[in-house]
């Protein structure tokens, strides 16, 4: 049976890609986290004023 070989590139990694992807990624979180605050507060008032 032949062994698989592997080759595994390496890239340098830079500290202002690591930097601008996390601020990227946090940046969509808070967004998303706010609308979904948002939505649910209005989703709530919804239900007091037609079941309250």
């Amino acid at each position: 049976m032949a062994e698989a070989k592997q080759t595994i590139d390496f890239e340098e990694v830079k500290s202002k890609d690591i930097i601008a992807d996390r601020q990227t990624g946090w940046a969509q979180f808070t967004r998303a986290a706010s609308w979904a605050v948002v939505i649910i507060v209005l989703l709530l008032v919804a239900l007091k004023f037609l079941f309250g």
